[in-house]
């Protein structure tokens, strides 16, 4: 499921966002690639043990963790290997797809990718996200602090850059629900439980919903 996730940073976490960048060390992106996709990567990252890139990551993973429409479609059990990306004039990403394996020796698994806009699209030109799908390609340029998540197993590139920076965090999560299709079903019904809450109340319909979503969670929750 690809779905874009509005203000995930309020606009004083944006600018602290920002601010802690403009302190930040980059260095070559390829240092972050797998083997395959370091040919295609061009651009700049912040350094991993860069103080100001640290509390930027923290800020980011806050943010997300108490975003209902991201917890309710992800299930995140861990959001993990956030990278913090610069794009200048000239740089992009090319067709690649995400490691199914993160975090080393730990083995943190890529269910779900997710791109944060730290940039305004009226800052830069190109440097759009392309998502391909079976029979097309989507590209997209969300506003500053709005996130796009999509599934790690797609093949996804960034446009080069034709003018101004291009600002983004890139991050993963393994999700408590390994399967895409389980998690769409339970977002569908948790959007409906919701909805039936918000127009009738606690009603019998409501308690029957509640009950077959925590009897799914239960049946395909991986700890």
């Amino acid at each position: 499921m690809l779905f874009q996730v509005p203000n995930v940073l309020a606009a004083d976490e944006l600018n602290q966002v920002r601010s802690h960048l403009e302190q930040a060390k980059f260095i070559d992106g390829k240092l972050t690639a797998g083997w395959y996709a370091k040919p295609v990567k061009r651009n700049q990252q912040v350094q991993a043990s860069n103080s100001a890139g640290q509390t930027v990551k923290s800020l980011i993973i806050e943010a997300l963790r108490r975003n209902t429409l991201f917890q309710t479609a992800v299930r995140p059990r861990r959001i993990h290997s956030l990278l913090l990306s610069r794009y200048d004039i000239g740089m992009e990403y090319g067709r690649h797809t995400d490691n199914a394996l993160m975090g080393g020796d730990a083995f943190w698994r890529s269910d779900v990718s997710f791109t944060l806009f730290l940039s305004d699209p009226s800052e830069y030109e190109g440097g759009e996200l392309v998502i391909e799908s079976a029979d097309n390609e989507q590209p997209y340029k969300l506003e500053a602090g709005s996130a796009l998540a999509y599934p790690s197993t797609s093949l996804h590139r960034v446009n080069p850059v034709t003018k101004g920076i291009r600002l983004v965090a890139a991050g993963w999560v393994q999700s408590l629900v390994r399967d895409a299709s389980d998690r769409e079903m339970l977002f569908d019904l948790e959007t409906v439980r919701r909805s039936t809450f918000a127009q009738h109340g606690k009603t019998p319909e409501f308690d029957l919903l509640s009950k077959s979503i925590a009897n799914l969670l239960r049946k395909w929750v991986e700890p």
